[in-house]
């Protein structure tokens, strides 16, 4: 008895840390999507901040590069409004979309990279915190 009661304590105690986590990568989401929004637009307009690499394996024209971010970013900022609702599809989106963000990020490293890099770090964060939360088969958090 004094076990069941621990652990259902414990389950408690625990939930607020899931919720801060969960609010936590809706924030950081919605935070780089506005800002990878930011950076389509400066790739579309073709902004002198980017940097031009010519021998780089990965090479892309930079408005292209442009309208991927752009739309990632537009995602994002959808998706990290589900997460703030605590919505599963919203979780499983956010991790989807947080692996994208990383594989546009490295895939565009040579035309921006020290931001790049800090986007693929935020995106990791993402898909830690939205992760590492247990679920039950009701679809509500355990820990």
């Amino acid at each position: 008895m004094t076990t069941h009661t621990g652990h259902m304590h414990s389950a408690k105690r625990s939930r607020p840390f899931a919720e801060g986590l969960t609010v936590f990568a809706a924030v950081i989401l919605m935070i780089a999507g506005v800002l990878d929004i930011l950076r389509g637009v400066m790739a579309i307009a073709e902004d002198e901040v980017f940097v031009s690499t010519p021998d780089y394996v990965f090479q892309f024209d930079l408005t292209g590069w442009g309208w991927v971010h752009l739309a990632l970013g537009a995602v994002a900022v959808l998706v990290s409004l589900g997460l703030f609702q605590e919505s599963l599809w919203a979780r499983v989106a956010g991790v989807a979309i947080a692996g994208l963000i990383i594989i546009a990020n490295f895939l565009s490293l040579p035309y921006y990279p020290v931001w790049s890099i800090v986007m693929i770090a935020f995106s990791a964060f993402i898909i830690w915190a939205l992760c590492v939360t247990r679920w039950d088969d009701s679809g509500s958090e355990l820990r």
